[in-house]
């Protein structure tokens, strides 16, 4: 590649980075339904026909900010397992980052929700990106049930470790979004929010612990 054509790729991407950081500024100040491309176009400093050079439709954004958030959490999830040693400590770690990841970025995890929610069309970059990502952040927690087993942290009879990845990724994304949606709801109940998480937790690793 000559050096002209490597500046104008660098510059592609610099300006398609500044599109999705001006999309996910408005995104956590007003929520999603409430952006407009025209919006995210002034924020960026650009023009509305310009925006959809780099992206079709905000759909296509949105791919674009799941992508960042999905990275975003893989990291946090190497970082819990890193700190630990047995496998279930390690998908301990996990859920608490999980819900860590939604109570200090919430519109990223709003991004994640809507992206688990979508039909898949698999034929967009972006889309397809996210599906990558996905599968890297599920890879994390499939690596640490492996280690699990292995060390003897984990029951060996689980099952398909990649079936229990979806199960725990389930029971936790659920109970993050019950804590957060109803939170006044579980209070009246006399259920403190932080106790009620740990609770669950505690419980998942009771499921997956070897029987004494």
């Amino acid at each position: 590649m000559s050096y002209i054509a490597e500046r104008r790729e660098e510059e592609k991407e610099r300006r398609r980075l500044e599109i999705i950081e001006a999309a996910e500024q408005l995104y956590a100040e007003k929520g999603w339904d409430s952006v407009t491309m025209d919006q995210v176009a002034r924020t960026a400093r650009l023009s509305r026909a310009l925006l959809y050079v780099y992206f079709k439709d905000k759909e296509d954004l949105l791919f674009a900010i799941t992508g960042r958030a999905l990275e975003e959490l893989r990291h946090r999830f190497e970082q819990a397992t890193s700190e630990h040693q047995l496998g279930i400590d390690q998908v301990t770690a996990i859920g608490r980052a999980y819900a860590l990841f939604q109570q200090e970025n919430p519109f990223q995890f709003d991004a994640c929700s809507r992206y688990h929610a979508h039909q898949a069309h698999l034929g967009e970059p972006n889309e397809l990106a996210c599906n990558a990502g996905g599968d890297s952040v599920l890879a994390v927690i499939v690596e640490s049930l492996h280690r699990g087993i292995a060390d003897g942290s984990i029951r060996a009879d689980i099952g398909d470790p990649l079936k229990v990845c979806f199960m725990l990724w389930a029971f936790s994304h659920g109970l993050i979004q019950i804590a957060t949606n109803k939170s006044q709801e579980i209070a009246r109940q006399g259920i403190e929010v932080g106790t009620l998480m740990e609770e669950g937790r505690a419980m998942l690793r009771h499921m997956l612990a070897p029987g004494k």
